[in-house]
């Protein structure tokens, strides 16, 4: 069998590449750029960088960004946590189907239709309640919550759904309560796909930008929509630097996420040769 890659398959291989990286490579160069207009090249100079980092509007922006993102995303894996442990193990309970609708709707509902009902839905808690008087931070991060929390509970409830329920029961059987148990042994085990669900969450709140438009108001303004103002206005350099820098930064996190996963593995695998060594 030949295991060899043939040339088309390569060159498809490096054609996705190009399209997926190609655009991105293109913005950090002109990030570099010295001249103001992105068509035309003034030379090597990294003058954006330090416009960038005093500019208070955009670090107010970020700001607001990163307090909203990990606020929603704690309280959405919260929820989705509680939620994804009830539709795995409640396999049968009234209003079990519309429930397990409602909990994923956000999945497959277009961001301006979730983003114009929860305006409309936080304008009628106004009149009925006088609560919120006005969009701010808290209606964006109610907002924000109720999307990201779809799909922690995607991801807990496929994590609950593969677990050894032989392992509480055990702890049950040696006289722990049920919420020790879920503390003690439950969770420590589904403790990476809850990290894997607080970043999915946290990414997508950061990024979001229509259902953000929906329900800010004056003061928490958040880096999509500053990003996607002055892009309306025009391509700014700034802008090219900022996203070389955010792209910077999650590189940084893979690639070190990749590492300290490369050296538990082998030291994981270096154990089980020392304990097969030493049982010989």
């Amino acid at each position: 069998m030949n295991n060899r890659l043939s040339w088309f398959i390569l060159l498809m291989l490096a054609a996705g590449f190009v399209f997926l990286y190609g655009p991105i490579l293109v913005l950090i160069f002109y990030s570099f750029n010295g001249n103001k207009l992105m068509t035309l090249w003034g030379g090597f100079s990294t003058r954006w960088y330090p416009e960038l980092l005093s500019d208070a509007q955009v670090l107010t922006a970020a700001k607001n960004s990163f307090i909203v993102a990990a606020v929603s995303a704690t309280f959405a894996t919260v929820l989705g946590t509680m939620a994804g442990y009830v539709l795995a193990r409640y396999r049968k309970f009234s209003g079990r189907v519309a429930f397990s609708g409602m909990v994923t709707a956000p999945l497959v509902m277009p961001e301006v239709i979730t983003g114009l009902s929860l305006l409309l839905l936080f304008k009628q808690f106004d009149s009925w309640f006088g609560w919120p008087r006005s969009m701010g931070f808290t209606t964006v991060i109610l907002a924000h919550i109720t999307f990201c929390m779809s799909y922690v509970t995607v991801v807990m409830q496929s994590r609950f759904s593969s677990f050894d329920v032989s392992l509480e029961e055990a702890a049950l059987d040696l006289g722990a309560r049920p919420f020790k148990t879920f503390m003690v042994v439950t969770l420590p085990i589904v403790a990476p796909a809850v990290v894997s669900g607080w970043l999915l969450a946290f990414t997508i709140s950061l990024d979001d930008l229509v259902i953000t438009l929906f329900t800010n108001g004056p003061g928490s303004g958040t880096l999509p929509q500053l990003i996607f103002s002055k892009v309306r206005r025009g391509v700014d350099p700034t802008i090219n630097a900022l996203a070389t820098i955010i792209i910077a930064v999650v590189a940084t996190g893979v690639i070190t996420s990749h590492v300290l996963m490369t050296r538990a593995d082998r030291r994981r695998q270096r154990d089980i040769q020392l304990a097969l060594q030493s049982n010989k």
